[in-house]
């Protein structure tokens, strides 16, 4: 051998050049007879494969720093190299595709080039790879295989039906890219692991058998298939099992297209998963992905929180509908009989899903039977407290998913509340044996059969709200709910608390749960329009009492509108629009109101004499028909701000009586000291008020009684400053009882003596009578004008 190592090492050379389309170069041969005898080992140095184009594109397939050929001694003495076992180290194979389609794999010959009708399997025993980089690097079909072999030992067998082979492997994954554009399987994980595996002349195919391999740490028991199609192409198809592993290491192993989505969800327990992979080498785009994964009595991290108890069966495919294309947009993760419990809610969904990972949506049904007061845990009890009642829930939903949330959702399907008792903490109002129906037909709302009793007042409602899921997520306060509220008796005083602005809500749940939640219905709550037709039969206020009510009203979170308000009252009825504007302790209101032959009497206790103190409803008797528009300040708890009250009212009093109303009487005391003034019928008797505060402005009033007729005019004030003119013709009416005629009447009222009184402020805080002059009446009216 050392005196003929030029002749041997061109003997290999030749037989290894032989069945090439290239050139194999061996810088240098040494043999090592008793490193494999019986054997003949020879030692290649730097030992160099290329293809015919190498310099085109300058792809080395082989580069091999050590290369140990162990060759049939018998065979090589009777000149004939036979080659028994190869051993490669300190090497890298690139087996390399260009863009057009050419590989550089083309440097060893087919049976056609070396005229064979079929493959000669060399007598290859055993072969040992050791710190070899092994790249397949297909341009043409975007595909990239890398490994850093650790070390492979193996042996084979061979006959001319195929041949089978044993080994062992110990490799770093670089990439595992059947597509580039997506990214690799298992990278930079090692796999170790024992190979058992068998080729088919015949059926043209090699299997490898099942078994058990780590990959980065976790055991699989792995198996595959390879085989060529007519069309000269290798199908592939992959089968990894794993009965426990965590969720994100097994999703991890997957292609960074595929887990960044998969990482949306994690599971705290091992669960059980199959992946299959197929595909064809020579095909362009990702191979067919299917993930199956067992999941029991695990805990479910999600986007919208945590499930626990949770069992059911996952599914991921890039296949979702057949013929699409195994790409994102035709991904799934999908779930099948779903069971798990939300903060203490049960619930079930036999399907759900989501679908196009490139835009993801969400899809599924969702089930569930609760007691509200679980919703404690998800909504903060400084907006909703619910203590008692039950929820069904009976839901389809489909949304898209930005930034791991739902939006937009498309939801069919109702959620009932039965007996339930909640309290809306931003306004204290609180709602006992609560029945609410839910209806959700894709963006609309429906909201129907709820009654709601809230101390002695008993609601019901129905109402709906459009487009309410989409507006939802992007413009809530252009949500508009549109309620008609039918009762039989509303108590106002325990709706006061809407007079004030809302509290704001300062959440105690832990940060990590629900708080968005908490945070979009508190918006939503805050800015939202709610559109109320309102029909009552009975309506108190403490002494007010009104049948018959009907108004639209708007509620805002500026304030509270109310249009085409009608009510029966003292016997007559009332129209009325208001307005409420919310801002702090106090709140403005506004309100135009005809009021139409009502009971006087009556109608001054139902609103408590107007806060006027030397005259109330025992003083007055009649029939009262008014207009006005006012505005004030009202306080949260209902009460009138004093000294706030700002507007005109004009009214008329039929078939009017004055009873005991002393300031009359003193008047009588002066000019008519025998008539009785307890009791003082008047005609037809119109007035106007304008106020101020507390003054109120009384422009110029005839007064026609049985008694006596006066003219009237001047400033009453609530506090200081009443300046009122009163002329009293000392002529006695009852005269004048027989004459219609309104010209003779005006003519005779003046006839006679004018008695001319002044009513001002005393010393004491009181209401003083003088008689007056008439220039010192007229600069009094000069002055209340000024004023």
């Amino acid at each position: 051998m050392n005196s003929h190592k030029t002749e041997v090492l061109q003997m290999v050379t030749e037989k290894l050049n032989a069945n090439l389309n290239g050139k194999l170069t061996i810088e240098s041969m040494e043999p090592t007879f008793l490193k494999s005898f019986p054997r003949i080992s020879l030692h290649l140095k730097n030992v160099t494969i290329r293809d015919a184009r190498y310099e085109k594109h300058n792809k080395t397939l082989l580069q091999a720093g050590d290369f140990d050929v162990a060759l049939n001694a018998i065979a090589f003495i009777r000149g004939s190299v036979e080659i028994n076992k190869i051993t490669i180290g300190n090497a890298a194979v690139n087996l390399y595709t260009d863009a057009s389609g050419y590989t550089n794999s083309s440097v060893f010959k087919s049976n056609a080039e070396k005229g064979n009708d079929s493959p000669v399997y060399p007598e290859l025993k055993k072969f040992e790879l050791d710190k070899v980089n092994f790249t397949i690097d297909n341009q043409n079909k975007h595909k990239l295989f890398q490994f850093e072999v650790d070390e492979i030992n193996g042996k084979m067998e061979s006959d001319t039906e195929g041949w089978k082979a044993s080994f062992d492997l110990k490799a770093l994954v670089k990439s595992l890219a059947f597509s580039t554009r997506k990214g690799s399987f298992i990278k930079d994980k090692v796999v170790e692991g024992h190979f058992d595996v068998e080729s088919n002349t015949a059926q043209k195919n090699i299997v490898i058998s099942e078994n058990k391999l780590d990959i980065g740490g976790e055991y699989f028991k792995l198996s595959a298939e390879f085989s060529d199609t007519k069309d000269n192409t290798t199908d592939y198809a992959i089968h990894i099992v794993n009965d426990r592993i965590l969720w994100r290491n097994a999703s991890h192993l997957l292609t960074p297209n595929i887990y960044s989505r998969l990482d949306m969800f994690n599971l705290k327990e091992t669960i059980a998963v199959r992946c299959d992979i197929s595909g064809n080498f020579d095909v362009e785009g990702d191979p067919f992905i299917l993930v199956n994964a067992k999941i029991k009595n695990n805990q479910l991290d999600s986007p919208g929180g945590i499930v626990t108890n949770c069992s059911f069966t996952g599914i991921f495919t890039n296949n979702h509908i057949a013929g699409k294309g195994f790409n994102d947009q035709n991904s799934a993760v999908k779930f099948e009989n779903f069971n798990g419990s939300y903060s203490g809610m049960q619930f079930t969904m036999n399907h759900a899903a989501i679908l196009n990972l490139e835009n993801p949506i969400a899809t599924g049904d969702l089930k569930s039977k609760f007691d509200l007061k679980n919703l404690g845990n998800v909504i903060d009890p400084g907006l909703l407290t619910f203590t008692k009642g039950t929820s069904n829930v009976n839901l389809n939903f489909t949304g898209d998913i930005v930034n791991y949330k739902i939006a937009k959702p498309i939801v069919t399907g109702t959620i009932a509340i039965n007996d339930g008792t909640i309290e809306y903490a931003p306004r204290k109002l609180h709602f006992t044996k609560t029945s609410i129906l839910l209806d959700f037909r894709n963006n609309d709302l429906f909201i129907s059969n709820i009654n709601l009793e809230s101390g002695r007042s008993v609601i019901k409602m129905e109402g709906e709200v459009r487009n309410f899921l989409n507006l939802y997520y992007t413009a809530p306060e252009k949500v508009v709910l549109n309620w008609r509220i039918n009762s039989p008796e509303i108590h106002l005083a325990e709706f006061l608390r809407f007079l004030g602005s809302r509290t704001v809500v300062k959440s105690t749940l832990p940060k990590k749960k629900n708080a968005d939640f908490t945070k979009d219905i508190n918006h939503l709550f805050e800015k939202s329009q709610v559109s109320i037709s309102l029909r009552v039969k009975k309506l108190f206020y403490n002494k007010f009492l009104a049948t018959n009510v009907k108004a639209d009203v708007l509620l805002r979170d500026s304030g509270i509108s109310v249009r085409n308000g009608k009510l029966n009252n003292s016997g007559g009825f009332i129209s009325f629009n208001a307005a409420l504007s919310q801002s702090g302790k106090s709140n403005r209101y506004k309100i135009n109101a005809d009021v139409n032959h009502v009971d006087v009497s009556h109608f001054f206790y139902a609103f408590d004499n107007f806060g006027l103190q030397s005259m109330n409803s025992k003083n007055l008797r009649g029939m009262l028909s008014a207009t006005s528009e006012i505005s004030g300040a009202i306080s949260n708890d209902g009460t009138l701000v004093p000294k706030s009250i700002l507007g005109n009212v004009a009214f008329q009093l039929n078939k009017g009586e004055l009873l005991n109303f002393d300031p009359i009487r003193k008047i009588g005391k002066y000019a008519f000291p025998l008539r009785d003034m307890n009791n003082i019928v008047f005609h037809d008797l119109k007035g106007k008020f304008s106020i101020s505060g507390e003054k109120v402005l009384i422009s110029p009033m005839q007064i026609n009684s049985s008694i006596l007729n006066m003219d009237v005019d001047g400033l009453y004030s609530f506090g200081k400053g009443t300046n009122i003119s009163v002329s009293v013709p000392l002529r006695n009416p009852e005269k004048d009882k027989d004459i219609t005629d309104a010209t003779e009447l005006a003519k005779r009222r003046e006839r006679g003596i004018v008695v001319r009184l002044q009513a001002i402020d005393g010393e004491d805080g009181n209401v003083k009578i003088k008689l007056v002059s008439r220039k010192t009446q007229q600069e009094s009216r000069k002055g209340n004008t000024d004023n």
